[in-house]
């Protein structure tokens, strides 16, 4: 037996054992990959910061625009927006998986990727618990799953933290304004829903249907709410103007000076950031339990 065959033989022995895998994705789509998932391309920013939370972000090749935060991640190459990728650019950077959303991704995208041959995971999260299964999936795509236990058991102790902190108190009821012209507010099935009941408060719109809905401001003022809560789009972005509330004088929020602002992004992306949207909801709603 000559060196080169001794070399080689050695160097298969070393080499990582691959074998094709088969995924469900969130959707119960079954995604074949041939191996597991060395480049990535994230078309979803929470998704994004569960890689980089996780010590993934090695295996991320492409993000959207809008895939900003941790600042690291302006500094991987963007293939667009979410909604209309650029195909060009994904398929430039041969990934081997893309993880999109059923919520924020076309189904037109979706279809394009799978006639290129690029195999699409897709995530779907409304609630807290599904954030964390999103987190857990892809501690498993990536081989972290210590790493994703490890934050998923640090986000819960964070959780039941601030649940119990305002347990004792009365829950009041909280208005939050996503969009000012036209109202749009937080619906039953929205995560900032979730948050605002974790935080011990009563969300004003939590009954109607959808995730988002439009809401009229009569609507909100005959709910009298006792906390009303801004929220700003966009890193960098002004507040939403208060005027129009601090007009209305008679309200119980308004009158206790209780409107507030916060940043959307901790709130409205289901990345491990949503606990620190949490921590900030409830210091809003119960100061008295966080003196």
């Amino acid at each position: 037996m000559g060196p080169l065959v001794v070399a080689v033989g050695a160097l298969l022995l070393a080499a990582p054992a691959t074998s094709a895998l088969t995924l469900v994705d969130m959707r119960d789509r079954q995604v074949t990959l041939p191996a597991p998932p060395q480049r990535i391309v994230s078309l979803v920013p929470s998704v994004t910061e569960l890689m980089f939370a996780l010590g993934g972000e090695g295996r991320l090749v492409g993000v959207t625009d809008y895939c900003d935060f941790p600042p690291a991640a302006k500094q991987k190459p963007s293939v667009g927006g979410m909604i209309a990728p650029s195909l060009e650019t994904i398929v430039a950077l041969r990934p081997d998986l893309v993880i999109a959303t059923d919520a924020g991704s076309r189904q037109e995208t979706l279809a394009q990727l799978q006639r290129l041959g690029i195999p699409v995971y897709l995530v779907h999260a409304n609630s807290v618990a599904q954030m964390l299964d999103v987190g857990a999936r892809l501690g498993a795509l990536t081989g972290r799953e210590v790493s994703a236990a490890r934050l998923t058991a640090h986000l819960r102790q964070r959780i039941r933290a601030v649940e119990v902190a305002v347990a004792p108190f009365r829950p009041p009821r909280v208005l939050y304004v996503l969009w000012p012209e036209p109202l749009v507010v937080p619906g039953r099935d929205a995560i900032v829903t979730e948050l605002i009941r974790r935080a011990g408060g009563q969300s004003v719109s939590a009954e109607e249907p959808s995730d988002y809905p439009r809401f009229s401001v009569e609507a909100a003022v005959a709910r009298a709410p006792e906390v009303i809560i801004l929220a700003r789009h966009g890193t960098g972005s002004e507040p939403i103007a208060r005027d129009q509330w601090d007009k209305l004088g008679n309200l119980p929020a308004v009158r206790a000076g209780r409107v507030h602002a916060v940043d959307g992004n901790v709130l409205h992306r289901y990345g491990p950031r949503v606990v620190d949207g949490l921590e900030l909801l409830a210091r809003m709603i119960h100061p008295e339990a966080f003196p």
